[in-house]
């Protein structure tokens, strides 16, 4: 995606910004006309006028303070909500675009980089509409009304204010820009960076333990957190700088107005108040406008942070990347004829020069127990992934005799299911990990295809299907999350089941034992099923109908 249709994307439509918007400035118009109207109503009441020449003022100065408070609760509700909305619709888009390229479309991607991207990245948009759109055109209203204003009372005061804020806007930024620009936009990469670190050190937490190696991997997290940190720290000094000198030049404008007004008292009805009110004005103008030298640094990490989302998202899939072509009626695959046929079939991983198979021929049908098998590299894992359409092809590829092409993915992925040699097993109970399957399932079904798999009595020593496997099923052996892989896919009835490497994390002698269970299990009641097995391990012969060797 490209940078510009991300931002614009962030921001909300006319129709939800505008309310948050006009609150805002009807709260930041009542903070100048509370403090105006207060200091003319001090000015005045020490003249020791009627009451009645104060009532306005005592009116004016309850109802700008109630709506300085009221006008900004309101507009944080309304302006926060619109933020969220989009961030929520931009957010599923992003997950959407994100979908036809996973797994292998993403296999370069670093996991906590990722993460960083699609939440402390995309969160970070928020501040486009928040602290750079909306306080711009407030401020730049406020900042038109007031120097109108002074300039009517005092048309030197009002021009020594449009200086001072003019001044502010431009020194302000552009001395924030020169301590802080470069650390801004490097703040997202920084923070991804660091949440990667974090996430490899965590999850190979065991395996750094095993080699002692966890010192040098907090050594990383530590430099990778320093560099985050002095980044954020420029940031927050250029932002200090820059309200520092806000600051100054609201009081020179304060001081340039009492130094015209004073010598003007008596003229043409410049009075005492009057003096107050153009003195102190510019006080609450500067307050209000605090945010515009401000809002460069955001828009420069609103970007960042973009574009880092847009690198993610490419605008175009890899070609090795298949994705559903519209077609005038969606085809669908006979589950009883699911016959797969494969001729000339070659492929690549993306970003690939050289083919990883090439000029494959292969036949599955109903009942079939074929075992592919070859050297590590020969290509075994990328035939699995062109068989469920991860991955697109050369050649023909035929399923229940239609062309794949003309297939949704949905669909002939509910055909062939796949075993993967590391299956995914999410951090919950056994129950859950195998709902994600099918989820009407009831426990007597899960129950079932657990004895099918030889997992009844384990699961009932671990204390039934409530048991919870672990983060990536760190309290499972590899065999047993093979079986449960298995039965996950079970419940989910394909009629072309692929395993890959089912026996790759479990010990040699277990290895056959293992095999031969998967396979019985895998059998449905009409021996209509087939089952592609890969593996680099020999398989007895009485388990198979047929081999394909790669390489």
């Amino acid at each position: 995606m490209r940078t510009t249709e991300i931002l614009h994307l962030a921001q909300p439509s006319a129709r939800r910004f505008a309310p948050g918007a006009l609150l805002g400035l009807l709260s930041a118009l009542c903070a100048v006309g509370l403090l105006a109207t207060s200091a003319y109503l001090i000015t005045r009441a020490a003249e020791m006028p009627p009451i009645l020449y104060l009532n306005m003022a005592i009116v004016g100065v309850r109802a700008f303070a109630l709506g300085r408070a009221g006008f900004r609760y309101a507009d944080r509700l309304a302006s926060h909500d619109a933020a969220f909305r989009t961030l929520a619709t931009l957010r599923v888009g992003i997950y959407e675009r994100l979908v036809p390229l996973a797994p292998d479309g993403l296999a370069g991607t670093r996991r906590g980089d990722l993460l960083t991207r699609l939440t402390a990245d995309v969160d970070e948009l928020q501040n486009l509409p928040l602290r750079v759109v909306q306080p711009l055109l407030i401020s730049g209203a406020v900042a038109v009304a007031s120097v109108v204003t002074v300039w009517i009372l005092l048309p030197a005061a009002g021009i020594a204010l449009l200086v001072a804020l003019l001044l502010a806007a431009l020194v302000g930024t552009a001395a924030n820009s020169l301590i802080a620009a470069r650390s801004e936009r490097s703040i997202a990469p920084l923070r991804g960076a660091f949440a990667d670190e974090v996430l490899d050190t965590v999850v190979n937490l065991d395996v750094l333990t095993a080699f002692d190696a966890t010192d040098e991997r907090l050594a990383a997290v530590e430099r990778a957190d320093a560099r985050l940190t002095r980044a954020v720290l420029s940031s927050a000094a250029g932002s200090g700088v820059a309200t520092g000198i806000l600051s100054l030049l609201a009081g020179a404008a304060s001081v340039a107005a009492l130094l015209m007004g004073i010598p003007a008292l008596g003229s043409s009805g410049f009075d005492g108040p009057v003096l107050a009110i153009i003195a102190l004005v510019p006080i609450a103008v500067f307050e209000v406008i605090s945010s515009v030298p401000l809002a460069m640094p955001a828009l420069r990490q609103v970007r960042s942070s973009a574009e880092r989302i847009g690198s993610a998202v490419p605008d175009d899939v890899p070609p090795e990347i298949p994705l559903d072509r519209p077609t005038s009626a969606i085809a669908t695959v006979d589950a009883s004829n699911a016959v797969i046929e494969l001729r000339g079939v070659s492929a690549s991983w993306p970003q690939e020069s050289s083919p990883a198979i090439r000029g494959i021929d292969l036949t599955v049908s109903p009942g079939d127990r074929i075992l592919v098998t070859g050297a590590s590299g020969s290509g075994k894992t990328t035939l699995a992934h062109v068989l469920v359409r991860f991955l697109e092809f050369e050649g023909s590829y035929r399923l229940g005799g239609v062309d794949v092409r003309s297939l949704p993915l949905a669909e002939v992925r509910r055909t062939i299911g796949l075993s993967e040699q590391t299956p995914y097993l999410f951090d919950e109970s056994i129950r859950q990990n195998l709902l994600f399957a099918r989820d009407d399932a009831s426990d007597d079904d899960l129950i079932a295809v657990l004895e099918r798999v030889g997992l009844t009595e384990w699961v009932e020593r671990r204390g039934g299907l409530d048991a919870r496997v672990g983060e990536r099923g760190s309290l499972v052996s590899g065999g047993q999350a093979q079986r449960i892989a298995l039965a996950r896919a079970l419940l989910a009835d394909f009629p072309v089941l692929v395993l890959d490497e089912p026996t790759a994390n479990v010990d040699p002698g277990r290895a056959d034992a293992l095999l031969r269970d998967l396979l019985s299990a895998s059998a449905d009641p009409d021996g209509r099923r087939a089952v592609v097995i890969i593996s680099h391990l020999p398989v007895p012969a009485e388990l198979i109908t047929g081999r394909l060797r790669l390489g």
